[in-house]
């Protein structure tokens, strides 16, 4: 089992920035963010293997940065330019290969809105 306790949510302007953070209780292969809109399916946003492999959702590219710092098993998403389309619950999800559902966080609301 893995744990993981996301931060970092909120409400921001059209335009600003948020970060997202994600520990979890041991070291795992791929940490990620997930997101679910109002009425939308759960969409991948980006995933970070702790090789250095990324996978990032196409609309977020160029805005969004994932990171991971490997010693504190936590993955960051960082968030630029963010638009009213980006509203959703974001879930951190752990892994253990790129291929199976692995485990969820509780979501953190964040919500783009002048």
């Amino acid at each position: 089992q893995v744990q993981l306790v996301e931060s970092g949510g909120g409400l921001v302007q059209p335009g600003g920035s948020l970060r997202l953070s994600c520990a979890a209780s041991r070291s795992i292969y791929v940490m990620g963010w997930y997101r679910q809109g109002p009425g939308k399916q759960r969409e991948l946003v980006a995933r970070l293997s702790s090789g250095g492999s990324t996978s990032y959702a196409d609309s977020v590219k160029g805005r969004f940065t994932i990171s991971r710092d490997n010693a504190k098993n936590t993955v960051y998403l960082q968030m630029n330019s963010l638009k009213p389309e980006d509203t959703a619950v974001y879930f951190c999800n752990a892994a253990s290969t790129w291929a199976v559902p692995g485990y969820w966080g509780q979501g953190t609301q964040v919500t783009v809105s002048s």
